[in-house]
């Protein structure tokens, strides 16, 4: 998850566990992969997240955990780490790192895209997209998702 080296405050998240729900998905991800020769070496260190990324591999990891029950993905585009906060900034597919490939999912379901189809995507004004006080992002439903995705690991089986 990006910036999940050390413990972000996020104080309008519904989920106090947030660093660790998503550091927890991150290690599933990791080992899910691996079972797919896929190695991904993590960077944890706050310095090394926002000078370099996430991992060595610029994939980033991002936990959607309704996805499955929504039939889509949601997508970010910017953020702001607290309501109060006057305006976004970049992130998710925008955010200005190593990031070439995007792991987004759940423990059921993972599409893996290249990040700048995702912004070519989003780019394009064909999905809608959603405002919410801390958080921008645009839906992407599982039938155009797996349509666009470079991989899909579907463990529902």
């Amino acid at each position: 998850m990006g910036g999940m080296g050390s413990a972000i405050s996020y104080p309008d998240c519904k989920d106090k566990r947030s660093f660790e729900t998503g550091m927890e998905f991150q290690d599933f991800v990791v080992q899910t992969l691996a079972q797919q020769s896929i190695i991904l070496q993590n960077l944890v260190s706050k310095k090394f997240q926002y000078t370099v990324g996430e991992n060595l591999q610029g994939f980033e990891i991002k936990y959607d955990s309704r996805c499955t029950d929504t039939g889509r993905l949601s997508i970010e585009i910017a953020e702001k780490s607290r309501a109060d906060l006057p305006s976004y900034t970049k992130s998710g597919i925008y955010r200005d790192d190593n990031t070439w490939l995007y792991i987004q999912g759940n423990y059921q379901i993972l599409f893996i895209f290249p990040k700048n189809y995702l912004q070519y995507l989003h780019k394009s004004g064909k999905y809608e997209e959603y405002t919410m006080p801390t958080i921008k992002k645009f839906y992407l439903s599982f039938n155009e998702a797996t349509k666009y995705a470079a991989k899909v690991i579907d463990l529902r089986q």
